[in-house]
């Protein structure tokens, strides 16, 4: 096989990531900056636009639940000495965008909405065995706020619900190793990210009403992450990855809403697996392409929660990268999802799904800048 360098391995991978899936993953907690030899550093931006509309069991329309968001993510990694790189990585991993049209006094979910925005600083250092071997660690802070809104006939007494969860922050951990063969570019690297607790002051209201003032815990999920990337021929590399998180262990239960229900989560979000698989090639000198698939398989029935109302997911993606100097590379990206057909569950319509949901869509878009130095 002829030998592709981790140069361009770094740049086919490098594509910006556009979007992700798992429940509200939104960067997939990419780490993969710490391989990259010598200094280096980089800025991604991506851009997703959903289409995500049904109709609710009384003939009303949803609109499209799913608002467009943006994600912003950096990386600056400095190489010590040959045995040891050193970096922090900043990345927005969690986020929800939801909210239903419709008057909630006629309607089963209108009214209904959820925004969720993250910061997750990552401080990680590796070292490299001589024999190909490596591991990496660190450790990672997150930051969170957010609101929902429970609003339709769906939620009967709760209708109108608000709690509203005000920048908690919580500590947790990265540990991993890879190994690599330079000389055809092979790199398989698994790393597991530790759950975070993060604590918030809530305040709940039902209508305009507070109803509660106090302290609500939220889990971030642990997760693990299986990379990996071989070059298969001149100037091309196989890659892919396989990525688990345990989101049934995040449950937003704040005091009220805790009694009203009996111990209740706002969320439900099951546990799931996504696949990807890819190829990149180096076209000419300066640039070089990749495509990929991204496969989140079904799981359990269609009724899932009006935050998440899809059930699996396929995607494609294709990118392309410019290595504008020896150092520069500029690199984008776009991605179409496809999401699994399923109905939004809740309250009193929990057992039948109170508005199918079909033939849902997103486009993403994103743009990547690197610099070695």
């Amino acid at each position: 096989m002829t030998r592709i360098t981790l140069g361009a391995a770094a740049l086919l991978l490098g594509t910006a990531s556009t979007a992700a899936a798992l429940g509200l993953d939104r960067s997939g907690q990419d780490i993969g900056a710490i391989f990259e030899p010598g200094n280096f550093a980089r800025l991604s931006f991506g851009y997703t636009q959903p289409t995500i509309s049904g109709t609710d069991r009384l003939g009303n329309d949803t609109g499209n639940v799913g608002r467009d968001f943006t994600t912003v993510s950096g990386a600056l990694t400095f190489a010590v000495d040959p045995s040891i790189s050193v970096g922090i990585i900043v990345d927005q991993p969690y986020g929800a965008d939801v909210r239903y049209e419709g008057n909630p006094a006629t309607t089963l979910l209108g009214g209904t909405a959820a925004e969720l925005d993250s910061l997750a600083l990552t401080f990680l250092g590796r070292y490299r065995f001589d024999n190909g071997f490596s591991v990496h660690a660190g450790a990672r802070q997150l930051r969170l706020d957010g609101a929902v809104t429970l609003s339709g006939q769906a939620y009967g007494p709760l209708n109108g619900y608000n709690v509203t969860l005000d920048d908690g922050s919580g500590w947790g951990y990265v540990v991993g190793g890879a190994f690599e063969r330079p000389d055809i570019a092979l790199r398989v690297a698994l790393t597991y990210s530790s759950a975070i607790d993060v604590e918030f002051d809530s305040v709940e209201r039902v209508g305009p009403a507070v109803v509660a003032r106090g302290t609500t815990t939220v889990t971030a999920p642990e997760s693990v992450n299986l990379d990996f990337q071989t070059g298969i021929a001149a100037d091309t590399l196989l890659f892919g990855q396989i990525r688990w998180a345990d989101y049934p262990s995040l449950r937003v239960t704040p005091p009220f809403f805790g009694s009203a229900t009996g111990g209740g989560s706002i969320t439900d979000i099951e546990d799931t697996m996504s696949y990807t698989l890819g190829i990149g090639r180096r076209l000419t000198d300066q640039i070089a392409g990749r495509v990929s698939v991204i496969y989140e398989p079904k799981t359990g029935d269609d009724l899932k929660s009006p935050l998440t109302p899809y059930n699996g997911q396929i995607a494609l993606a294709a990118g392309i990268g410019y290595d504008v100097t020896e150092q520069i590379n500029v690199s984008g990206g776009v991605r179409y999802t496809w999401f699994g057909d399923a109905a939004a569950a809740t309250g009193g319509c929990a057992d039948v799904g109170c508005a199918p949901f079909d033939g849902n869509t997103a486009l993403s878009v994103g743009m990547q800048v690197a610099y070695r130095f």
